[in-house]
């Protein structure tokens, strides 16, 4: 057997420019490369003739002449264009920004090429195709890995450094107890080089289990690690805890009394509290941490709130400040624009203020608590591991606060069960009185003059305002996408009364803030952005929303964006602009059809293919290989195999490449 561990560059073929390319995308390892799978599989088996060719996705086989290179009028966009050429025809190729191409193609070979025939210019072109040398295809399946393509190693580099190292697939060894021996080597065998399609998916189902049993090990794991945790005992007050009720303008949904029930019980133990507050946009779930704030600053401790952002902390400053100073709770916010930090951070560690609220300047060395009880972290996906282990240990005594996390992300229960194994879950399923359901509507871009211009003049007529997401920061020629630039430029020539800005991540932190701000305070009636708002400041006199090129969105992100309308007492609608006149896809429909967060999650987790992760984590926290979610069975079979495993303590030495593997699933999913 061979030791997965040694360096990559101990493979044949992999020297030390390569290796280096590999490290820095993570590939240090055999294992590592090994792991590296296709993203997808091309089938060679039925070329079609140019002749033959229709519009969309095409697979054609022949030799490739004429190529050269220019450059578009666009700066930074070069263009090689050639031709193809079969006994049947000839047809136009045309790659961006993919000046390699060149001298990629050897005149008398044959290729495969794959790729999108489609109108451009006034002219039909396959554009941007993937291409394969005949030669180095198995002619007995026809079938061919695709493989992201890392700094200057394209997919066909891969495959040949994989053939290159194909006999040492037979010396893997096996990693999980509980299935056939071998069964690891012939399905990694299997994904690198496929004889058939029902292979490939019987290798891709073991090494999906094989993901799940390490990442559901590594949950059980941290849980158990928790519990061996001491924590401070914060008693329950009831009597306080009534008053605070009775002087609320409004009675809490039955969801926020039982997952306040469940934080005050938890606070109550002598371990600490790890537990996820999970609820839909406009829940009511920062209520829920008011009351917990307030409980563990009634049994004498202090507090820590920490946001993503510094506007997002300055509206729970403002929010918490009106319910919790009244009755006697010192609130302090702490980002990187508080004047006089130095006298802040003396009054934190001398006690005298008891919830602060604050971003990364929460976690700086110089800032330390008396006696901090209770840690919240809003969108904690927002945060890496180490940044809230650095908040984790500003507690004294050597003992844990509790730890509440929040996320506005519905999460699927199948989810919660992995990913969140070793978190006690509250969900907030209802919403409050009087908040209205958004309307949303699908319009195809060419309405928009007649439905949806109408609607902004109405909505910003009556003193309210919009947003206007797109997809991209500038423009590019080889899309049809609208860039937030241009989209601004053309808004602000059809109404040239209103003031109009644009938000994007390239722009420096305090730019950002600074126009957000503007909006929130009204002075901007359309603000167009990226989805950089998705999860930000709450403007509850926004009530319009279009997300432009709709269809290039998944599902759980159009939701998100969609609630930063609605969150005030007014009607609000979300329009859903689809580009050309194809018909709207089924994740647009279900949108159209349902504000339940809930169950949009769960839809969304059957509309997503293996290797993408739902919700909180496709922001990048984690990102599995091949696993799926939906798949309730191989889920199940990975529990019930875990639970078996961890009945044996001589598991934890005898199988160490995986008690070894399964570390940076530990460090994503622990929260403490």
């Amino acid at each position: 057997m061979m030791d997965l561990m040694e360096p990559v560059e101990s493979l044949k073929g992999v020297g030390e420019k390569t290796a280096e390319i590999l490290r820095k995308f993570g590939i240090k390892t055999v294992k590592d490369f090994f792991y590296n799978l296709p993203r997808d599989y091309e089938n060679y088996q039925a070329p079609t003739s140019i002749n033959e060719m229709r519009p969309g996705k095409v697979v054609i086989k022949g030799r490739i002449s004429g190529l050269s290179t220019r450059r578009a009028k666009r700066r930074n966009l070069s263009v090689t264009e050639g031709v193809i050429s079969d006994a049947t025809g000839a047809v136009k190729v045309v790659w961006f920004n993919q000046g390699y191409r060149i001298k990629q193609f050897g005149p008398e070979k044959e290729y495969y090429f794959t790729g999108n025939f489609e109108l451009k210019n006034g002219r039909y072109s396959l554009i941007s195709p993937s291409a394969a040398e005949v030669a180095q295809i198995d002619p007995r399946t026809g079938l061919a890995p695709v493989y992201v393509a890392h700094g200057g190693l394209k997919s066909n580099d891969f495959r040949r450094l994989m053939g290159n190292s194909r006999e040492k697939f037979a010396l893997v060894p096996d990693l999980l107890p509980s299935v056939k021996t071998g069964l690891r080597k012939e399905s990694l065998f299997q994904v690198h080089f496929p004889s058939s399609v029902k292979d490939i998916e019987k290798a891709r189902e073991y090494l999906a289990y094989e993901e799940l049993f390490e990442l559901i090990l590594a949950a059980k794991l941290n849980r158990r690690e928790n519990e061996k945790l001491k924590a401070f005992k914060i008693p329950f007050n009831l009597a306080k805890t009534k008053e605070f009720l009775a002087g609320l303008p409004f009675t809490l949904t039955g969801a926020q009394k039982r997952a306040t029930w469940e934080i005050f019980q938890d606070m109550e133990k002598k371990e600490p509290m790890n537990r996820l507050l999970q609820g839909d946009v406009g829940s009511g779930k920062t209520m829920v941490a008011a009351m917990s704030a307030y409980g563990a600053v009634l049994g004498g401790y202090q507090v820590a709130l920490l946001a993503p952002t510094a506007i997002l902390a300055t509206q729970h400053f403002e929010g918490l400040s009106r319910v919790l100073e009244p009755l006697g709770v010192r609130v302090a916010l702490l980002t990187g624009a508080t004047k006089k930090k130095a006298e802040l951070k003396k009054q934190i560690v001398n006690n005298e203020i008891d919830l602060v609220i604050g971003t990364h300047a929460l976690l700086t060395d110089d800032t330390e608590f008396s006696n901090l009880g209770l840690v919240v972290i809003d969108e904690q996906h927002r945060f890496g591991v180490e940044q809230r282990q650095k908040l984790m240990l500003k507690s004294p005594e050597h003992k844990a606060p509790h730890l509440l996390a929040m996320t506005a992300t519905p999460i699927p229960r199948s989810l919660q069960l992995t990913v969140f194994g070793d978190l006690d879950v509250s969900v907030l399923s209802e919403m409050p009185k009087g908040r209205q359901p958004i309307k949303t509507r699908i319009l195809q871009e060419i309405e928009t003059r007649d439905r949806l211009y109408p609607r902004i003049v109405e909505t910003v007529e009556r003193g309210n305002q919009m947003y206007w997401i797109c997809k991209a920061i500038d423009d590019d020629p080889r899309t049809e996408t609208t860039s937030v630039k241009s989209r601004t430029m053309k808004l602000q020539k059809l109404f040239p009364r209103y003031k109009i800005e644009f938000l994007h991540g390239r722009m420096k932190p305090a730019e950002k803030d600074a126009v957000m701000e503007r909006f929130a305070r009204g002075e901007t009636q359309i603000l167009v952005s990226t989805t950089v708002v998705e999860v930000g400041v709450d403007v509850p006199n926004a009530t319009l929303m279009a997300i432009e090129n709709a269809e290039n969105y998944g599902l759980a992100q159009l939701h998100q964006l969609r609630g930063r309308v609605g969150r005030g007492v007014e009607a609000s609608e979300c329009y859903l602009i689809t580009s050309g006149d194809m018909q709207p896809s089924r994740r647009l429909r279900e949108l159209e059809k349902s504000n339940d967060g809930f169950y949009l999650a769960e839809v969304d987790l059957k509309l997503r293919g293996p290797g993408e992760i739902y919700g909180a984590l496709q922001h990048g926290a984690l990102d599995l290989r091949i696993a799926t979610f939906s798949d309730t069975q191989l889920i199940h079979r990975a529990q019930r195999d875990v639970k078996e495993f961890l009945k044996k303590p001589e598991n934890m030495v005898k199988y160490k490449e995986l008690m070894t593997g399964i570390t940076k699933y530990q460090q994503l999913t622990t929260l403490n």
